[in-house]
């Protein structure tokens, strides 16, 4: 029996990657990732190599059923040189292996505008002016509230049927805008499930004839909220500990580290992050408890669980890379040293 193996990178654009995917058939494939084989690809036609060298190598590191598609799989690949070296693009190169222990958990809050291309604005939107100010659209119910339900529900089901560990879905504060919850144990496996539920919600979104904006702030400078990628975190200090002041030292310490954590959050966040529209000012850092304005906001059920449970940096943008993300939290809390 034939298979279908789609291997899906990040290509080589910046100072946003996009997402790439091609189909190779194999005769008798076990569905064991180890038995996935290497890959190559044109480089120059992806920013990531010269035409006269162009050759890329695809690396499998993780494997997920593809929903919809008779004997057929997702491999999601990391980007190699040709001598096997990681590639400049590759975010996921980023995470050093004593970084990618279980004991670090993400749940990355992936929010998103959905694109009507014929109008070049997100559906719910008047081709000129706009709609009623954000409001009712949040976790919104109803025709006049809620555009696009069909999509989203789509691919909520299809990210479950594949295996990734989507924990939840949400309409979000404007028209258009929509937001998945990705849950994962290890830096790694984090950035992984969160790229393949981006792929397989970009191309749901073909099927409708629409397009994903992961912009975050694709509206320009309006009174609407911008999308981000919230980083909710947690290790096993953080998970028992039971001490405020543990959580004031992760906090002090990404303080500290402005520029590590924003040089990776994202292309265009200072249009987002302003000090309005529920962000913390760019060049700013703060943190509090249920403080939706601050860099960091302690949630209140760590409070109420005796200062057990998680962190949720409030800064990365929809479009930034959860690998590299992922990178930077366990680094800088690794040296706050609880």
């Amino acid at each position: 029996m034939k298979s279908k193996l789609e291997y899906v990178w990040l290509d080589g654009y910046t100072p946003t990657q996009s997402l790439r995917s091609k189909t190779l058939v194999r005769e008798n494939f076990s569905g064991n990732l180890e038995d996935a084989p290497m890959w190559a690809f044109d480089g120059s036609s992806t920013e990531q190599a010269e035409g006269s060298d162009s050759d890329c190598l695809l690396k499998p590191v993780a494997i997920f059923p593809d929903p919809g598609r008779k004997n057929s799989f997702l491999i999601m690949t990391e980007v190699l040189n040709a001598d096997g070296t990681p590639h400049v693009s590759n975010g996921r190169a980023t995470i050093e292996e004593e970084d990618n222990d279980e004991d670090f958990w993400f749940g990355f809050e992936q929010e998103y505008f959905l694109w009507v291309p014929e109008t070049d604005r997100p559906p719910g939107f008047p081709k000129d002016g706009f709609p009623r100010p954000q409001g009712p659209y949040y976790c919104s119910v109803g025709g006049s509230n809620a555009y696009g339900r069909e999509i989203v529900e789509d691919h909520l089901d299809i990210c479950l049927e594949a295996g990734v560990n989507v924990e939840g879905i949400n309409a979000e504060v404007a028209a258009g805008q929509w937001e998945f919850q990705v849950f994962a144990k290890g830096a790694k496996r984090a950035g992984d499930e969160t790229w393949v539920a981006r792929y397989l919600l970009e191309r749901t979104a073909e099927e409708y004839g629409l397009a994903i904006d992961w912009h975050p702030k694709p509206l320009g400078d309006t009174d609407w909220n911008g999308s981000g990628m919230h980083a909710n975190f947690s290790n096993g200090v953080m998970r028992e500990s039971g001490k405020e002041d543990t959580f004031n030292k992760i906090c002090e310490q990404f303080g500290k580290n402005i520029e590590r954590h924003i040089s990776v959050y994202g292309a265009d966040n200072d249009k987002r992050l302003t000090g309005a529209h529920e962000t913390q000012a760019i060049n700013q850092f703060s943190y509090g408890i249920s403080d939706r304005g601050a860099s960091i906001r302690i949630p209140f059920a760590t409070v109420d669980d005796g200062w057990k449970g998680r962190l949720e940096d409030r800064r990365p943008a929809s479009n930034a890379d959860p690998y590299k993300v992922a990178a930077a939290i366990v680094k800088t809390t690794k040296e706050a040293g609880v």
